[in-house]
């Protein structure tokens, strides 16, 4: 079992609570990114360079995903492929995707769309806040208990 980042879009509060968790659990995290990431020197974590273009770093998420490995993306379609390989999808809010929402979130992101595209201003996300960044902390550790007992 290990942990996937689609690294471009990840906060890097949330990629500091992934390398704690990588040192502390022993399990080997790969950032996938179309430019250089930097990290801390570890044994555990892994950068993983990709080309420059649309979905490049998410076609090679689910090329090498395993079933049961972690995949931290806000992207709604690349969490609906790693949750259709079984692997699991977990959002940097903390939010995990599953079979059962993932159909309707995949709605929304194409509602939303819809409306950008009809020139309807629909802004962005909130900012990453604390509740947030615990949220993500508690959902990635019940994944990593999880993963240790398997």
């Amino acid at each position: 079992m290990q942990i996937w980042v689609d690294a471009d879009a990840c906060p890097n509060v949330i990629k500091e609570v992934l390398f704690r968790a990588a040192e502390r659990t022993e399990v080997m995290v790969t950032l996938v990114a179309n430019q250089i990431i930097r990290t801390p020197p570890s044994r555990f974590l892994r950068t993983l360079r990709v080309e420059a273009g649309f979905d490049v770093a998410d076609n090679e998420i689910v090329k090498r995903v395993e079933t049961g490995d972690l995949v931290i993306t806000a992207d709604i379609p690349l969490a609906a492929e790693v949750i259709e390989k079984g692997g699991v999808a977990l959002n940097p809010r903390g939010e995990r995707y599953t079979t059962d929402t993932i159909r309707e979130r995949l709605n929304m992101r194409d509602f939303m769309d819809t409306m950008r595209a009809s020139g309807v201003q629909t802004g962005g996300p909130p900012a990453l806040n604390q509740r947030d960044r615990q949220q993500f902390a508690n959902e990635l550790d019940k994944w990593l208990v999880q993963a240790k007992k398997s």
